[in-house]
């Protein structure tokens, strides 16, 4: 009797080794991108033998675990459609998991620093406009978002799992997605009619380097890659380099995505002269490490904030920086926030209008990932060609006029110097002949640069089409 009951014992044990586990991103709810070979992965009992089935079409896909017991295989997804869909993976004959619910649709990752994370019910001391009220209407206006929150973890060491789930837009699970994500994902559905999934991967506070792994930051020589100097690093929790790549990136990375969206840059006010570059370090890893292609990267320009003492342009610096980002980064594209803040907001973070975040970001995927080229979906933008000191006057003009200059009146934002480098507002007067705005100043009788909302905290009004702004710039290097 003993020897039959140490028997079971043993064969139970074994069945219990043998189940497939998932990660987190496969269970219920899920959204897999349309037309693609979408990737499922997993653990089971080292060789043993998977498989996969769909409920929209016949087809068994399989593959065998590794030594390590780990597996992972593509399987072929039809177009989008609301119907929901399951799919079923199965280790040997006996074990089996079902995912229920599952629709087909667009998947992107959203990722950043805490105006990415911050969610539709806001932050203390920080509302989103509206927020409470789209969330409460969430599954009506838009029932097919859904959005993975991955659980915050910072980790030295590689990490393969995190925590989550995907989320249907109920009431109270609304509450807890991302604005500026949820806006752009409820944009994209209703305008293609499509489900659209996203995985809300965010840290507030957190550096671009934090989101950058560890070979990379050794190349960097104010960037410590020990433990004791990572977790060292900075005067806050968030500013630690490598352990967001680590602990939210990587175990995300295998799942099919069609794009990035990427809010972060206050972290690295300051270190503006990095920027550019480490972005774009970043993102190649990433697309290395998603094995995607180029997919598309769609991020924010940080909003007027007073980050100094009323005359500092750190946070002018690190626009800029990200304005050439895109031209180092390939298939990306960003759009401007300088209008989305209002005059009470000069020490807040976390601006409120974070609807119309998530629609310039949409119209950005619309236009350039969705092939909606004849939509506006950037604001102008400085013409370095069209600079000229005609007379006593500074001439600009400007490129990406979709629609031309759709605010020609009462500009401000605009200021001017001369020799002496000490800028003052401009009085500005725009041509529509030539859309053109021409600068004069009586304290600049003969000046020789222009900038234009280059400050920690200045607004501006001229705008484009689809009310879109003019992005913040300078013509001097000073």
């Amino acid at each position: 009797m003993r020897n039959i009951g140490l028997f079971f014992a043993l064969m139970a044990s074994l069945s219990a080794g043998a189940k497939v586990k998932l990660p987190a991103l496969l269970c219920d709810n899920m959204v897999l991108q349309q037309n693609s070979d979408a990737r499922l992965w997993g653990e089971a009992e080292a060789k043993s033998k998977i498989s996969v089935t769909t409920s929209w079409t016949n087809e068994v896909y399989s593959t065998y675990a590794g030594a390590d017991g780990k597996w992972c295989l593509s399987i072929k997804t039809p177009e989008a459609s609301f119907e929901a869909q399951s799919v079923t993976i199965m280790e040997g004959k006996a074990d089996k998991i079902t995912l229920r619910d599952v629709l087909i649709g667009e998947v992107w990752l959203a990722s950043g620093q805490s105006n990415m994370e911050m969610p539709l019910k806001g932050f203390p001391g920080c509302c989103v406009k509206d927020g409470a009220h789209d969330a409460m209407y969430a599954m009506r206006e838009s029932p097919y978002v859904r959005m993975f929150n991955v659980k915050q973890l910072q980790s030295y060491r590689l990490v393969e799992s995190c925590k989550g789930q995907w989320m249907k837009p109920t009431f109270s699970n609304a509450l807890e997605f991302s604005a500026t994500a949820y806006y752009f994902a409820a944009s994209l559905s209703n305008a293609l009619q499509v489900p659209v999934g996203i995985v809300n991967s965010s840290y507030g506070g957190s550096h671009v380097e934090s989101w950058t792994p560890k070979d990379i930051l050794e190349t960097y020589p104010d960037i410590p890659t020990d433990s004791v100097g990572v977790y060292s690093f900075g005067q806050y929790q968030f500013d630690r380099p490598l352990v967001l790549y680590n602990g939210m990136f990587n175990p995300i990375k295998n799942f099919t995505y069609k794009g990035i969206i990427w809010y972060q840059g206050c972290g690295n006010v300051g270190h503006a002269d990095t920027y550019a570059e480490r972005l774009k370090n970043m993102v190649e890893r990433w697309r290395k490490d998603m094995n995607l292609g180029d997919i598309p990267f769609y991020y924010v320009e940080i909003a007027p904030y007073m980050f100094g003492d009323g005359k500092s342009i750190e946070g002018a610096l690190l626009r800029e920086a990200q304005y050439k980002a895109q031209y180092l980064i390939p298939n990306s594209d960003l759009i401007s926030t300088n209008d989305l803040v209002e005059p009470i907001e000069v020490y807040n973070i976390h601006p409120r209008q974070k609807r119309t975040v998530g629609l310039r970001l949409a119209l950005l995927a619309m236009n350039k990932t969705y092939g909606m080229s004849n939509l506006p979906c950037s604001g102008p933008r400085y013409d370095k060609s069209k600079f000229r000191i005609v007379d006593g006057k500074a001439i600009v003009g400007f490129t990406s006029l979709y629609m031309g200059i759709c605010r020609n009146y009462g500009l401000t934002g605009f200021e001017i110097a001369g020799e002496d480098r000490v800028f003052y507002p401009a009085n500005a007067e725009f041509h529509w002949q030539t859309n053109e705005v021409y600068l004069t100043s009586d304290s600049v009788p003969h000046p020789v640069a222009v900038r234009y909302c280059f400050k920690d905290f200045q607004i501006g009004n001229l705008i484009g089409g689809n009310e879109l702004p003019l992005f913040p710039f300078r013509t001097d290097n000073w």
